[in-house]
């Protein structure tokens, strides 16, 4: 089952009415160049399902995207790299289709790529503990 939205941008790219620079497709995922690039070779990676978050995605959508990620990382020779995967606009989400970032980090230090802070936090082991009691409860 493909589900596709008429208004969503990646919807297009994928059905060819937007072109884009195809890389890796799949019966399921589709992969092509950013443009707008954080770095040389940044590329996106999406379902062939219309989902706004990662947790709507059915999961025979998910099979290819890692093994899609992995070839586009091999290809770009990139020895450092992300992948990034957002989710609503707090967590930077621009487009509402899931979508997978491979973004290579060309050298350290370097302004190109991605950038990001890690504003970590230090919860107790007993507040560790206690959300762990929770969430193994839910899964």
């Amino acid at each position: 089952m493909v589900r596709s939205l008429a208004t969503c941008i990646f919807c297009k790219i994928i059905k060819g009415e937007i072109p884009s620079y195809k890389l890796v497709e799949t019966e399921k995922v589709f992969s092509f160049l950013d443009i707008g690039p954080l770095a040389k070779g940044h590329a996106l990676i999406i379902p062939k399902y219309h989902a706004e978050k990662f947790h709507e995605v059915p999961d025979e959508y998910l099979g290819d995207v890692l093994p899609a990620a992995k070839k586009i990382a091999l290809a770009l020779g990139a020895e450092n790299y992300n992948l990034l995967q957002n989710n609503g606009r707090i967590a930077h989400q621009e487009v509402d289709h899931v979508h997978f970032h491979v973004i290579p980090k060309p050298a350290p230090g370097d302004a190109e790529g991605l950038v990001i802070g890690w504003p970590s936090q230090k919860p107790s082991m007993d507040e560790l503990k206690a959300l762990h009691a929770e969430l193994i409860t839910k899964l």
